[in-house]
């Protein structure tokens, strides 16, 4: 036996249970005739990284109602998120595609607002859910279509959607308008330079109002929320309270006046511990406020809430994901490929379903939600997808499909790539500019936190991992990936 084909054994023994990309069927899960379909809400918060909950190890403020989800629920440990920045990362989660294959690879900026629009021919998460009977809603950011075109929210599957269309807009807390459905609704209170309306709150009572209003049917609820992402803003009533509870970072001088002032640039900001700590206690209110009316409802026992954050912690506006160790043990930040940049909390609570204070240690990314929730809802995920349902891993069941590899690339900074076989990493960064750049090589079972690169001691590994990444994607028309790299040879 060749040295390739030893440890191609050695990591098939080490990972007993992975297959190839697909869903599977889960008699338990399938709805039964006359039985209500469960709700499902997805929480996903923006750049927030892995060690920003404190049930994952924060210790400069608390999330109670989040570490509640946990505490009731399961909390994952190897999740992946679609990529490192905004629109990728949702569209991979919409499509159950990896960014090698979906269709929006990249932030691609439309003037004068929105982003690279999802096509029509996409079929998208909630034009599935629609189909097998649910109210769709989204409450936050989109980012995957300027208004009235085809990537509109209410063109991709959504009954309703209230929010930032923009994700540049989406850099500001006291925006001067908001988008309902396809109306572009003023903020009179923000006119000017005015803070009188904050964006999140807003959004979070149309959110609040959509439960309220579909209570006696099956809803999927997308909450995209703009927090923690820059610009650094809450009411200062918090802020004042976390600028007595933490030390005083440097100031932010931003972009306060202008004709660009709340089209992108951010805000100035005095305190961005403060106002970064202070933000995150919003989330985590809001999270509670979405428990509790669950809970009034009754509907606490029929609804499966996941939350998780769309990449890693930003440095954006102010940010200093250094003091508040936004990364936990990992290595990088938004923009990154190494883990601190993809590898999210991600929290799982349906009460008399998934296990109350369970840890998975099951290796998961955003594409996978698409085939989780189509095997909830009874019906079928689309064919030709990269997701793995990972519903046996929330409800306790032993035997778990898994991925054969899980794949990223990133169109800024030069270019780059990631792989993850079993519990081997693979990062290049660069291919732009030098696609034969060196692999890097990480064990992520001994080393989560990439520090010791062992591509020299195991190049048949390094061959491998290679082989994947010029496999793993298809060529692209608009996120191209630059003209005759290795990556569109294939």
């Amino acid at each position: 036996m060749n040295r390739l084909l030893f440890y191609l054994f050695v990591l098939a023994l080490g990972a007993w249970g992975f297959s190839s990309c697909g869903s599977g069927d889960s008699p338990a899960a399938t709805p039964s005739a006359g039985e209500r379909l469960p709700n499902i809400i997805y929480i996903l918060a923006d750049d927030l990284g892995y060690g920003d909950l404190s049930c994952y190890g924060q210790q400069h403020y608390k999330t109670p109602n989040i570490d509640r989800l946990a505490a009731e629920g399961m909390r994952f440990t190897q999740h992946y998120s679609g990529s490192t920045v905004c629109a990728p990362s949702r569209s991979a989660l919409l499509t159950g595609q990896h960014t090698g294959h979906t269709f929006v690879r990249g932030n691609y900026e439309i003037m004068p607002e929105g982003q690279y629009p999802l096509p029509d021919s996409v079929l998208t998460l909630p034009e599935v859910m629609q189909q097998a009977g649910y109210v769709t809603g989204a409450f936050g950011k989109w980012g995957l279509g300027y208004p009235g075109s085809e990537g509109d929210p209410t063109a991709q599957g959504f009954d309703t959607f209230f929010g930032y269309n923009c994700q540049r807009i989406g850099h500001h807390y006291y925006p001067h308008y908001l988008w309902s459905d396809r109306d572009s609704i003023v903020l009179s209170g923000n006119a000017g330079q005015h803070t009188g309306e904050y964006g999140p709150a807003i959004i979070h009572g149309k959110t609040l109002q959509f439960i309220r209003e579909h209570q006696s049917e099956p809803f999927f609820l997308f909450v995209p929320s703009i927090i923690p992402h820059a610009e650094l803003a809450a009411p200062d009533s918090l802020i004042e309270k976390y600028r007595s509870l933490l030390p005083p970072g440097e100031p932010y001088e931003g972009y306060d006046e202008g004709p660009d002032y709340r089209r992108g640039p951010y805000g100035s900001q005095a305190h961005p511990r403060a106002a970064f700590a202070a933000m995150m206690e919003v989330l985590d209110h809001q999270v509670g406020e979405i428990i509790a009316t669950l809970e009034e409802l009754n509907l606490t026992e029929n609804t499966l809430i996941i939350f998780t954050s769309d990449n890693g912690p930003h440095r954006e506006g102010g940010a200093d994901p250094d003091f508040f160790d936004s990364n936990g043990p990992l290595r990088g930040y938004k923009r990154d490929l190494y883990e601190g940049g993809i590898r999210v909390p991600m929290i799982a609570r349906w009460p008399g379903k998934v296990q109350a204070g369970a840890t998975a240690v099951h290796v998961s990314a955003f594409w996978d939600l698409m085939p989780t929730v189509a095997e909830l809802a009874g019906t079928k995920a689309p064919e030709g997808i990269d997701g793995v349902s990972f519903l046996p891993t929330l409800l306790g069941q032993e035997v778990q499909p898994r991925h054969d590899y899980l794949y990223w690339e990133f169109h800024e900074k030069g270019g780059r790539v990631a792989v993850r076989k079993d519990n081997w990493k693979g990062v290049k960064y660069g291919v732009l500019e030098d696609p034969d750049t060196p692999l890097e090589l990480y064990n992520l079972a001994d080393d989560m936190g990439e520090n010791s690169d062992l591509a020299a001691q195991y190049p048949d590994v390094v061959a491998a991992l290679e082989d994947i990444l010029r496999k793993a994607r298809t060529p692209s028309a608009v996120f191209n990936f630059g003209q005759g790299t290795y990556l569109n040879s294939h």
